[in-house]
């Protein structure tokens, strides 16, 4: 098989291609000839040596693959082998073969190609999470997000073309140009939240914000007081990292202007609201809760409601521009890698 290094912290050109003998699979794993393996900012910042959760390098990254099966072990129940599937991977993506346990291995639907597929399991379960499972949004609530469901785009990475979201996202704006005037645009779409008493209580009332750009850390205040009671802020990733430079200033900046002591227990007891985040790195104890997610969303896909955008597919020995597409902010829609 084939697979692509992280050979040590630096630039995109430490990464490498290897060989090595095809894995077999152990008891309860599935095997899996890949046809395309996801690229998420995490393995970026494992490459740049500040993800602490990568394993010590060398290393192959990569969080989800998709392709077909063509091995199981023992104890895997059911007729795998031949059938088109996406799977979660901790770590080793990066390869055009692999083994997985089953409960990480969902069947593909029909319809959709090996390149969509690869692009559901972070971005898709991750939203999933941060909307549906911890953010609670119901049917006919007003969400505020920051590179997440289209709500907003900098004019980089928004086409011209576009006036609105193609996803159930009703507005979009450019966050670079009107982040000044965030909560004029924020208030004029879904109005003012009334107190008891008939007065203005705030400026907005959605009922969610998410952010994941470093620079939303500091709105987070904000988010919370523009969020209606029982609601807050979310957070789950910060992406802005400058190509070929590891921006550790800019990680400790980020850091430092984190408003840490602002969100006690008590004000937020108080005004009924909460701040969380997400990590689906973290989830892999939970990976019964993640398969009812993927389940959820494989079958939004069968009916059309959900369809993966793919900016671009790279070769494997192409994995260095791959991962400068993303640092230099180029990509709209999923980065994938091809054996």
């Amino acid at each position: 098989m084939r697979q692509i290094w992280i050979t040590r912290a630096g630039p995109p050109e430490v990464l490498q291609v290897r060989e090595a003998p095809d894995p077999q699979p152990k008891a309860g794993e599935i095997r899996v000839r890949v046809e395309a393996s996801g690229v998420n900012f995490a393995d970026i910042m494992g490459r740049m040596g500040i993800y602490p959760d990568l394993p010590p390098v060398p290393v192959v990254p990569g969080y989800e693959v998709s392709g077909r099966v063509d091995a199981i072990g023992t104890g895997v129940e059911g007729n795998w082998v031949g059938r088109d599937v996406i799977a979660l991977t901790r770590f080793g993506g990066y390869s055009d073969t692999i083994c997985v346990p089953a409960k990480q291995v969902f069947t593909r639907p029909a319809g959709m190609s090996a390149l969509e597929g690869a692009a559901i399991p972070v971005n898709y379960f991750t939203a999933w999470q941060l909307v549906v499972v911890v953010g609670g949004l119901k049917a006919n609530e007003t969400f505020s997000s920051i590179q997440r469901a289209a709500a907003s785009a900098s004019p980089r990475r928004r086409p011209p073309s576009i006036s609105a979201p193609r996803s159930s996202a009703r507005h979009l704006w450019q966050s670079t140009a009107n982040y000044a005037r965030w909560e004029s645009i924020t208030s004029s779409i879904t109005g003012p939240r009334i107190s008891r008493r008939g007065r203005v209580k705030s400026p907005t009332a959605a009922a969610l914000n998410l952010s994941s750009m470093p620079s939303a850390v500091n709105r987070s205040r904000k988010d919370i007081a523009f969020s209606r009671p029982r609601d807050g802020s979310g957070c789950s990733a910060f992406p802005r990292w400058r190509s070929k430079e590891r921006n550790v200033l800019a990680m400790l900046s980020m850091l430092a202007s984190t408003p840490w002591l602002q969100f006690n227990p008590l004000s937020l007891m108080s005004a009924n609201k909460g701040v969380f985040g997400v990590n689906l790195g973290h989830m892999w104890s939970e990976i019964d809760r993640m398969r009812e997610w993927g389940d959820g969303l494989l079958e939004l896909s069968a009916k059309g409601a959900i369809k993966p955008k793919v900016a671009r597919s790279f070769r494997f020995d192409e994995a260095p521009q791959a991962h400068h597409f993303i640092q230099d902010r180029r990509n709209i829609g999923k980065v994938l890698l091809v054996p």
